[in-house]
């Protein structure tokens, strides 16, 4: 194959998979990379020995070296990116831009995590920031958790732009809806608005069902070379257009507290796909906390900066509403074992395909969705990466 060729090459998602998901109180993250792994392999149709390209991060001393040598791969290409949630879109992104340049055949992302067994066991315990080396150290002296840098976001866009309590609690609300129709989602009971607002402080505003929950759980995505695709098992999904961007390390170098880097990598990711906000069928968006669903839907373009509360109400993110987001109950009620970026790619390939069962999105007529976006959050909104796929 010529370069010219190699660089003009399509590259698809041929297979998908989730771990055992939720409570998983007996298993490693290695062996959940490993189940992953093979389920995706498995959903491909695919023969492992196609695979030469490996992603992975969050396990090992020598990530992805470890889990590669854990799952007998030697590849000629890997990624060992590390940008929090918003690891596995910019990992797609690079993947990607390696198959169409000729520098892998295929290439597998996986990840796994047992951070809430962990913790019930002893191993480890809850972690209040990130370090306190480098930047880091002229904030958590001052006890400036995680969360409590989310929560200052939000209360910036309240102050900003009028956005109430009941619209972020609105956002929980219809998460939760979605995990209803999700029999993996951990949990599946309705909450109201009430039940939000209510809730535990963790940090102001931010009761408990503002924030993700913590499970055990892994996931895979397997991307191909076009001339692999006659012999996958599954209809391919196209990565149409990717973004990646970054922001800051400290609040006091974050420009605007009501704007995400997603504003920068979903702009570049819709311009390479050739396509607008308005023609995505689907969005699987990082969802932390609240706010994160929040200002990611107005920094893609969904609506304009500040009416994020008014658009997200009113059911408009729920499986029948004008824009079904986190289908599958996301962050907020489905799962969360830590940077669960990949598993927004899981559920976009999944709702493209058709084989999201109880909640899957159809368009008028019945019409499976032709074009979904994904869009991982790293940090406290410190990096971002957007990747729109389309149904071949």
């Amino acid at each position: 194959m010529s370069p010219a060729a190699q660089r003009a090459r399509k590259v698809a998602v041929v297979g998908v998979s989730l771990s055992d998901c939720g409570r998983v109180d007996t298993a490693t993250p290695y062996a959940l990379h490993a189940q992953a792994a093979r389920r995706a392999l498995a959903d491909s149709g695919l023969d492992r020995s196609v695979v030469d390209g490996f992603a992975s991060a969050g396990l090992g001393t020598l990530a992805p070296v470890e889990v590669a040598e854990y799952l007998g791969l030697r590849p000629a290409w890997t990624d060992s990116t590390a940008v929090g949630g918003s690891t596995w879109e910019v990992m797609t992104a690079h993947a990607a831009d390696a198959i169409a340049a000729g520098h892998a055949r295929a290439v597998l992302l996986v990840y796994g995590s047992t951070a809430r067994a962990d913790i019930r066991a002893g191993r480890r315990t809850a972690n209040l920031s990130f370090g306190a080396r480098g930047p880091l150290q002229f904030e958590v002296p001052y006890g400036h958790t995680l969360v409590a840098k989310y929560a200052m976001a939000a209360r910036r866009h309240m102050h900003e732009y009028g956005t109430t309590l009941e619209q972020l609690a609105d956002i929980a609300v219809q998460a939760r809806i979605n995990a209803g129709h999700n029999p993996d989602a951990m949990f599946r009971e309705p909450i109201t608005v009430d039940d939000v607002l209510s809730g535990p402080m963790i940090a102001d505003p931010f009761t408990k069902l503002h924030c993700c929950i913590r499970s055990d759980g892994g996931c895979a995505v397997l991307l191909a070379a076009e001339e692999y695709v006659p012999d996958t098992a599954k209809p391919p999904v196209w990565v149409l257009g990717s973004g990646t961007a970054v922001s800051h390390t400290t609040m006091s170098e974050w420009d605007d507290f009501t704007v995400s880097p997603a504003a920068a990598s979903g702009r570049a990711a819709f311009a390479r796909a050739g396509v607008r906000p308005s023609d995505i069928d689907v969005a699987e968006l990082y969802d932390a906390f609240t706010y994160m669903t929040l200002v990611t839907l107005e920094d893609l373009g969904f609506c304009a900066k500040g009416e994020g509360g008014p658009f997200a109400a009113k059911g408009r993110l729920t499986r029948d509403g004008e824009l079904p987001t986190n289908t599958d109950g996301g962050g907020l009620s489905a799962c969360h074992p830590g940077m669960r970026g990949l598993f927004l790619l899981v559920e976009a390939v999944r709702q493209l395909r058709g084989e999201a069962g109880e909640r899957q999105v159809h368009k008028a007529g019945g019409r499976l969705p032709e074009l979904a976006v994904a869009s991982g959050t790293g940090g406290w909104f410190c990096s971002a990466g957007t990747v729109v796929l389309g149904r071949g």
